[in-house]
């Protein structure tokens, strides 16, 4: 049984000041915690529905730091989700990786002030679909472990390594070293025919104001998704930036 404190505490970890203050983050659903189970990531908690705790295994057990049996009444008093799944798994967020030196020999991501949690979540298993290992967040982007971003990782959060940083002093590493900055305009080199590398870095920009002025002077290869029919004016102003991301991943990965 929950008790008010611990359902306080729950509840408290879909929130960035309950999550800091813990260190730990909320995973929910059948699948996504067994593949927690399956990775090097710290279950501190897991609290689940009896019939889902009858086929976990004594292995699986072990690595569970303590589990609570509740009812379904129970978990809709602490899911995120409008129909709860069989168990909530209490997840202590890793240690940030401090490594200041990209990847030089491969392709990265960069997100420019990305704010809905929906769309962060998509791209980073946009990502890892297309075998993009590490994903560079401005610091004012939404936060990874925002339970909407780790629903909609599907797990793909295992995959990808997700960092926040200055994105200013990141594009200008890349520009030190050769390597090229790609960012996405309305106005830019349509992407189906321009040239594409096989390492850089691609920056995607804000939802509603692109990629910030500042970050602009950066970029060294203007790229852009063409509407079609292209002898007519959209009659959108834009893409859905994680939709733009699968697509810029999709052709980056086809040609290179």
């Amino acid at each position: 049984m929950l008790s008010k404190a611990k359902i306080k505490y729950l509840n408290s970890l879909k929130n960035n000041k309950g999550r800091t203050k813990s260190g730990c983050f909320m995973v929910e659903g059948d699948k996504m915690v067994e593949d927690i189970l399956q990775s090097n990531l710290i279950i501190t908690e897991l609290y689940a529905q009896n019939h889902w705790l009858e086929e976990l295994g004594v292995s699986d057990k072990n690595k569970i730091g303590r589990i609570v049996e509740i009812n379904s009444g129970e978990m809709k008093k602490v899911s995120n989700l409008i129909s709860p799944h069989n168990v909530i798994a209490v997840v202590k967020i890793p240690e940030p990786d401090h490594d200041t030196n990209p990847p030089a020999n491969n392709l990265s991501l960069a997100l420019d002030r990305i704010q809905d949690p929906g769309n962060l979540g998509t791209i980073i298993r946009t990502a890892a679909w297309f075998g993009i290992e590490n994903v560079y967040c401005s610091n004012d982007s939404v936060d990874v472990y925002n339970p909407k971003v780790v629903q909609s990782t599907m797990s793909a959060l295992l995959k990808v390594n997700v960092r926040y940083t200055d994105l200013s002093s990141l594009m200008k590493w890349y520009i030190k070293n050769s390597l090229p900055v790609y960012g996405t305009f309305i106005n830019g080199e349509d992407i189906f025919m321009g040239d594409l590398h096989s390492e850089g870095l691609i920056l995607m920009g804000n939802e509603s104001g692109g990629i910030s002025s500042l970050l602009q002077e950066s970029v060294t290869h203007r790229i852009a998704i063409p509407h079609y029919p292209a002898s007519q004016d959209s009659r959108i102003e834009s893409l859905n930036v994680a939709s733009a991301t699968a697509i810029v991943c999709a052709e980056f990965r086809r040609r290179t």
